[in-house]
């Protein structure tokens, strides 16, 4: 999920350094998507159902059908995500599409190939302790709120919601506290009163009994009531230079990646977390399942980005984000849907 922050010497270090890690020190993978190499996507959260599609497409066996080999690696938050990719670490990620507006505006060229999402699938909840004097956004003010990292997409979007309901951003406290356990665990001592997150960490909340929704972005509805329209959210995003110079490579890629979304369309939650890896499942099957059907509304079925969707972005970050409230954007630079279309013709 997303960077707003300055992406220091020291983030790229660490994000080279996780990702030689994960890699397993193979300096024999050809970075260049060409036969026989590997195309390396970070993932702001592989076991996030926003960011499913990924792992999905590896399951059902249609990068290897498509004869591309990707490996895919996982960080806790897009933030470090979009450091990898800037740092020409991974050759993709799979994270937040507004990423490409804010790199646009730090002279980084970087474009959505295929948008899974159409709305955030982000939850603000909050704690039943809390709830009382909690009930929107307007009561922001003077709370300690979750998101996944400081500069991440949780963290602008509560922003927005906040500075949209008459407070300003010095008026709360985000805190970073990632996803799942440690979410949960920052909510049940009270370390934060409410926060953003996503399935399956929303679906467990509830389950526990440990918070209520405050705010519901997992559909095109909530998308429109909560920030005036459809909000285009995970995507796989790449350098532009990058996907000019290896077309037949990102068209392998959009075709996989298409015909994971065309398969989530007509197959159920039940079918769909029966491919995905077990430990995905914290909380059970059936929870795991329920947390995949509360979300599925957000997905593209073709991955092309909705048409009005950029405006969407653009109006919210210039709302709060100083860097991009005077910036001139180039809204068609920050995606293609060149790739999608020849994937669904």
């Amino acid at each position: 999920m997303r960077t707003f922050s300055k992406i220091s010497a020291a983030a790229v270090a660490g994000a080279m350094a996780f990702t030689l890690s994960a890699c397993g020190g193979d300096s024999s993978a050809d970075s260049s998507g060409k036969s026989g190499g590997k195309v390396k996507i970070m993932v702001g959260g592989l076991d996030k159902v926003i960011y499913l599609p990924a792992m999905l497409t590896q399951k059902l066996g249609y990068f290897k059908a498509e004869g591309v080999d990707v490996q895919l690696l996982t960080e806790p938050a897009g933030v470090q995500a979009t450091t990898s990719l800037v740092s020409g670490d991974v050759q993709g990620v799979v994270g937040f599409y507004d990423h490409t507006l804010d790199l646009q505006v730090k002279g980084k060229q970087v474009e959505s190939v295929v948008q899974f999402a159409q709305a955030p699938g982000e939850v603000e909840v909050v704690s039943n302790k809390a709830s009382g004097d909690l009930t929107s956004p307007a009561d922001f003010k003077g709370k300690k709120l979750g998101v996944t990292g400081l500069g991440s997409s949780t963290d602008f979007l509560t922003k927005y919601l906040a500075v949209k309901n008459a407070v300003k951003v010095s008026e709360f406290t985000p805190v970073a506290v990632g996803a799942g356990q440690t979410f949960i665990s920052a909510l049940k001592q009270g370390s934060i009163q409410g926060g953003m997150t996503t399935d399956p960490t929303v679906a467990q909340i509830l389950e526990q009994k440990l918070g209520k929704v405050l705010v519901d972005m997992r559909t095109p509805e909530g998308s429109k009531a909560a920030l005036g329209g459809l909000y285009p959210s995970s995507s796989l995003y790449m350098n532009t230079d990058w996907v000019n110079g290896h077309k037949e490579t990102v068209q392998k890629l959009a075709n996989a990646f298409v015909k994971t979304l065309d398969w989530m369309s007509t197959h159920s939650p039940e079918e769909i977390a029966a491919k995905m890896p077990a430990d995905y499942q914290q909380g059970g099957k059936e929870l795991y399942a329920k947390a995949i059907k509360d979300t599925l509304p957000m997905f593209t079925k073709d991955g092309v980005m909705p048409a009005d969707g950029p405006r969407t972005v653009n109006d919210v970050l210039k709302a709060f984000n100083p860097n991009l409230k005077n910036a001139r954007i180039d809204l068609a630079k920050t995606y293609t849907t060149e790739f999608v279309k020849k994937a669904a013709g």
